[in-house]
């Protein structure tokens, strides 16, 4: 039933965001030289690695002028890609993962394989299923990259204190999962989107 579901709404979401993601290639073609699109290895289902799709938000040479994490008002995130991020709208591409199977809409979040090593045996259990575009990680840690800029080492921060929750709270989700409520979830993600794009107009 789950991956009926995953089937048919994200078809359904890429048909229907089909000008959006026009408009907003040609932004981003506009802002900054480079490709529309970034692909990361993650790590999926079964340590399964595959290619994560998002709107690219930072400068194409940012792999090599900072970190894996983002944080705070990070000078590698490009001015189109600020606002990408702060609406989610980079992670629309996320539909064509979830449409191919690589992902799922809820889900623990897929790591990169760095950090997927550091907890390897957490993640052998997280791993049963597929990884997802949102989870309750997610609707805790909306604002990632803020919390980490108030830190020294944002990448230490990370990994000592956020991932091992993000990992708990993907070890709860397993627990409680079912399709009910993987709909809370979906539910209460779409609420703190559009909380967010009413603030920003207001």
């Amino acid at each position: 039933m789950k991956r009926a579901f995953d089937v048919i709404v994200s078809l359904a979401g890429i048909i229907f965001t089909l000008p959006l993601l026009a408009l907003v290639a040609v932004l981003i073609k506009l802002d900054s030289p480079g490709p529309v699109l970034f692909k990361q290895e993650r790590v999926g289902k079964g340590f399964r690695p595959f290619s994560i799709y998002k709107f690219r938000t930072m400068a194409q040479d940012s792999p090599a002028r900072g970190p894996s994490v983002t944080f705070g008002r990070d000078p590698r995130i490009t001015q189109v890609g600020w606002f990408l991020r702060k609406s989610k709208i980079d992670e629309l591409p996320q539909l064509f993962n979830v449409l191919k199977g690589d992902m799922t809409f809820v889900g623990p979040r897929p790591e990169v394989p760095r950090y997927v090593e550091l907890f390897r045996d957490d993640y052998a259990e997280i791993l049963k299923i597929r990884p997802g575009i949102t989870d309750l990680a997610s609707l805790k840690y909306r604002d990632e990259a803020a919390l980490l800029g108030n830190s020294q080492n944002p990448e230490d921060e990370y990994i000592s204190r956020i991932l091992p929750d993000k990992i708990r709270l993907g070890k709860d989700y397993l627990q409680h999962s079912s399709f009910l409520f993987d709909l809370s979830l979906i539910l209460k993600t779409l609420v703190k989107l559009f909380d967010y794009r009413m603030r920003m107009s207001s």
